[in-house]
């Protein structure tokens, strides 16, 4: 039995929708579904057809960050070297943690620990790859793994939103530096 293929205009809808959801969560605190409607150019039919309630939207825009973050770690190691691409990489970790814990703070506990075992296998596979990558060229300390990477940028979801610009970037660049081989002289 083959999935539906959706009409290209509903694809374009339902991306639209993604879209101005991640919009509405980075920006503002009120997330408000006629909001995200008016923002994606749909009424309010299109956005519950496509998403019943705020939890399937919230939680689809959270799958598909996690899913682009993934992605990204491959096609970042096949045009940079393994450090810059792990640190292009934590930019992204950087908007994907705001997009999380906005996410999180606007579900139930029971959608959120879904969410959460949806990310932590994937992310670690991402982490993974450039730690295998890095250790390979000699620049990533042997004796790190992935789960030590998840929990010291696990701190993001500490930022409060004023310190966010200032602090995401600077913090996973020190990560990053304590990520660095550093041969003994």
């Amino acid at each position: 039995m083959t999935t539906p293929r959706r009409r290209s205009d509903a694809t374009a809808n339902r991306d639209r929708i993604l879209d101005a959801a991640r919009t509405v969560i980075l920006n503002s605190d009120d997330l408000r579904l006629n909001a995200i409607a008016k923002l994606a150019g749909v009424g309010q039919a299109t956005l519950y057809r496509h998403f019943p309630t705020r939890e399937h939207l919230l939680a689809e825009v959270y799958r598909h960050d996690v899913d682009e973050l993934v992605a990204a770690a491959p096609e970042l190691l096949s045009t940079h070297d393994p450090l810059d691409a792990l640190a292009r990489w934590f930019d992204r970790v950087a908007e994907y943690a705001r997009v999380k814990r906005g996410v999180f703070a606007a579900v139930e506990i029971a959608v959120w620990q879904d969410l959460s075992a949806h990310s932590l296998g994937p992310i670690g596979d991402a982490v993974t790859l450039f730690l295998d990558a890095g250790k390979a060229a000699a620049v990533i300390r042997p004796d790190i793994d992935a789960r030590d990477v998840i929990l010291l940028i696990g701190y993001l979801t500490r930022l409060e939103d004023s310190e966010w610009d200032e602090r995401a970037g600077h913090l996973l660049g020190v990560v990053l530096d304590g990520l660095r081989r550093r041969d003994e002289a």
